[in-house]
């Protein structure tokens, strides 16, 4: 009876400690549903189109497969994209969240830390957090991406930056993508955060 009620409290400190409710704010993110087991076929998912601004995008459509919105996750991120021939994804560092990257189609030439390494259709890039990357298409077609997230954060970024297919996608001002930067605990080389309180 003493190990059933000693597992029982540890998952709970344990689930409390994971809960992304307190370690991530939610002004963009829309209130976690209950969450919910889902199988999505590859097109499935949220469509999402970037917002122009003044940095080039890697790519403007965005797959949002799973988040605290698709699946009710407290824990994990999932989207996908194509990133088109010769388009760079730009360096940039995610705080608190470590990120597979799956190459599906075409190959990469990586920059990971103090790596670089050109990566093929079947392989994986991990980046843990609070590591830089940045990666380009070198390949003749687009490069089929799916990007898998240790927790939620990130997902307050991609809706902060786009809108649902379909809608407008006005042009973001700097100082919006700074701000959504600072909420999606992301930060791009090159590009100042904005003055926040905490």
């Amino acid at each position: 009876m003493r190990i059933v009620i000693l597992v029982m409290g540890i998952a709970f400190m344990f689930s409390g400690a994971q809960s992304g409710a307190d370690k991530h704010p939610t002004s963009q993110v829309p209130e976690a549903v209950e969450t919910t087991p889902m199988v999505l076929e590859k097109n499935e998912g949220e469509p999402r189109v970037r917002r122009p601004r003044e940095i080039p995008l890697p790519a403007t459509d965005i797959l949002l497969k799973i988040d605290r919105k698709n699946g009710g996750s407290k824990h994990l991120v999932l989207f996908t994209e194509l990133l088109p021939v010769g388009k760079t994804v730009p360096k940039h560092q995610h705080h608190g969240q470590d990120e597979i990257v799956m190459i599906q189609t075409s190959s990469v030439h990586a920059w990971l830390g103090n790596i670089e390494s050109d990566v093929h259709a079947g392989g994986i890039i991990f980046i843990p957090a609070d590591t830089w990357v940045s990666f380009k298409n070198t390949g003749n077609e687009g490069v089929s991406l799916v990007s898998i997230f240790s927790d939620i954060g990130f997902d307050e970024y991609l809706r902060c930056t786009s809108v649902q297919a379909g809608n407008p996608a006005a042009k973001m001002t700097t100082e919006e993508w700074k701000q959504c930067q600072h909420n999606g605990h992301v930060d791009f080389e090159g590009a100042a955060q904005p003055a926040v309180s905490k």
